[in-house]
């Protein structure tokens, strides 16, 4: 591992909110001028998370995060929190604390590089583009290191980060870990209509079929965003994701005033699509606007109807994104359902750095094994997308 060196011109700093820190000092290094916005890394976002105590200590999710300080401010950071759990991180690694405390070890607590309860992949090792940035990366990966030794941590895992990063991080020493997702990526399609005609015959008219099913029972969908989300539309969502994330984790990981702070703070970064039937909200989902991607996030109900969820979460995510010219929609973690429907298989990248030798040999060895099965996985599924021959 790179050891951190002690350097004239930068510092590192360990902050236990982002509220220790300008907006405007880390949304340069967030979303630097030139790159991709990614509305997930932005000051307004995590520090909501903070504010609201969804990312806290009580909840498991302690602040830690990384900056490097310079002569005017901070060049580099790393939004870095220290858990008792793995909760909320969509790369699962409960077998390996599961396999070191059954050898004697204590697994937690561990360093979790990432934006909390949110599988989008995005830069972790926040610099500005320039002659420096490869040497403040170094320095951030030193610093996470010596953290992981100075909090007596197990590991220290870096999730969802760019292929170019965990390339980078593995010459370091760190271990790579690949899993899959479903991406729609837009191909000149121009428009809703253009991507049906790209498709096989038989995959165009099931998703015609599914559209008019969804909306059959006299449901009609809506775009809402800025200024024209009001609170009566955060109180209808977090009914819809209280009901799923109640399913599905047990305890949901956001809270109410968590939806109110980003609906304060970015609501020009934020769109619902909502169902409604009879003049009342019955589904939604809430996606984050990027400068070239829709990323969609939390989905929930209090009605089911058929192909309601692909409807709301999936067409009119395309629909919307063609129509905005964003080239891209992520539409979380998981879902070979997905590929149906337009969305291809992509690989995403984690980086993990584990303490304990032996159990890092293990975890090395697992890792090998799981990263072939996932190239062969992705090329399987990519032969069976529902293009054209000749156009997909």
């Amino acid at each position: 591992m790179p050891e951190a060196c002690p350097s004239p011109a930068a510092t590192l700093r360990v902050l236990s909110g982002l509220g220790e820190v300008e907006r405007a000092q880390w949304d340069a290094l967030a979303n630097p001028k030139g790159l991709a916005e990614n509305p997930f890394l932005s000051w307004d976002f995590l520090q909501a998370l903070e504010e609201a105590g969804c990312a806290a200590p009580r909840t498991g999710w302690a602040p830690r995060h990384l900056v490097l300080d310079g002569e005017d401010g901070i060049v580099g950071a790393m939004p870095c929190y220290l858990k008792s759990h793995s909760q909320g991180e969509y790369v699962f690694d409960y077998g390996w604390a599961d396999a070191f405390e059954r050898a004697g070890g204590r697994y937690y607590p561990k360093l979790q590089v990432s934006v909390p309860f949110t599988p989008v992949t995005g830069r972790r090792l926040l610099v500005a583009p320039g002659p420096e940035e490869d040497k403040r990366r170094m320095l951030l990966a030193a610093g996470l290191a010596e953290l992981t030794r100075q909090t007596d941590a197990s590991s220290a895992h870096l999730t969802f980060l760019p292929a170019s990063e965990a390339e980078a991080l593995g010459e370091l020493g760190f271990l790579v870990r690949t899993d899959q997702q479903f991406h729609f990526v837009d191909e000149g399609f121009g428009n809703f209509e253009g991507f049906l005609s790209a498709l096989a015959s038989r995959k165009r008219k099931a998703v015609r079929k599914e559209r008019r099913e969804a909306l059959s029972a006299g449901v009609d969908v809506e775009w809402v965003t800025g200024a024209a989300i009001t609170e009566a539309h955060w109180d209808a969502f977090f009914e819809f994701y209280m009901d799923t994330g109640s399913r599905k984790w047990g305890r949901p990981y956001l809270n109410r005033r968590f939806f109110s702070l980003i609906g304060e703070r970015m609501a020009e970064k934020i769109l619902l699509i909502m169902a409604r039937r009879n003049g009342r909200y019955i589904a939604g989902a809430l996606n984050l606007i990027g400068s070239d991607t829709l990323y969609g996030r939390y989905w929930g109900c209090v009605e089911d109807h058929p192909y309601l969820h692909f409807e709301i979460c999936y067409h009119q995510a395309i629909e919307y994104a063609l129509a905005h010219g964003l080239g891209r929609v992520e539409a979380g973690a998981q879902g070979e359902h997905k590929l149906a429907r337009g969305y291809r298989p992509v690989t995403t990248y984690s980086a993990h750095l584990i303490a304990e030798p032996s159990f890092r040999s293990a975890v090395a060895d697992y890792l090998e094994r799981e990263r072939q099965h996932v190239e062969l996985e992705n090329r399987v599924l990519a032969e069976h997308v529902p293009f054209r021959k000749e156009g997909g």
